[in-house]
């Protein structure tokens, strides 16, 4: 299995929302800046989130996005799956069509690689990664880049 951009910056940017919205809601500019992932693609992955239910937005002066349940509800593999990005390890989707319209000789192996794949991601949520320590120190020196790099802009008269 291959986890491509699409599901490592879903995570990414949930992550990035699960901590930072605890205290207001958060732009899709604000997890840019701080992720360095594009904006466009953002809005992209961010629409297919909120079709799956978790993410809303916030209207306003002051909006944003927030999470639509608690961080300790929203696990790794939906996230992954709401964005269209298959836990799966087989070449053949798991159909069991992947020699001559039939199951290779490998296929029962990767079937299991892509269950506990499946399983692991589902066992960790938005919540039990926030509570690491390690992920708490990143996340505060992303956003203390980002407001310098806010702040640098502003000096030099660019929009931020």
């Amino acid at each position: 299995m291959r986890l491509t951009t699409k599901g490592r910056y879903a995570v990414t940017a949930m992550l990035d929302l699960a901590f930072h919205s605890q205290k207001k809601p958060v732009t899709l500019t604000e997890i840019a800046t701080r992720q360095t992932i594009s904006l466009s693609y953002l809005e992209q992955l961010f629409a297919r989130l909120r079709r799956a239910g978790m993410v809303k937005g916030v209207r306003g002066p002051g909006g944003g996005y927030k999470l639509s349940r608690k961080a300790s509800e929203i696990n790794i593999a939906d996230i992954i799956s709401a964005v269209d990005e298959p836990l799966d390890s087989t070449k053949c989707g798991g159909e069991g069509n992947c020699q001559n319209n039939q199951a290779c000789l490998t296929h029962d192996l990767w079937m299991g690689l892509s269950e506990q794949i499946r399983h692991y991601l589902t066992d960790i949520s938005l919540g039990v990664l926030l509570e690491r320590h390690q992920i708490q120190e990143v996340a505060r020196r992303q956003e203390q880049e980002a407001q310098h790099v806010i702040v640098v802009h502003r000096q030099n008269g660019v929009s931020a």
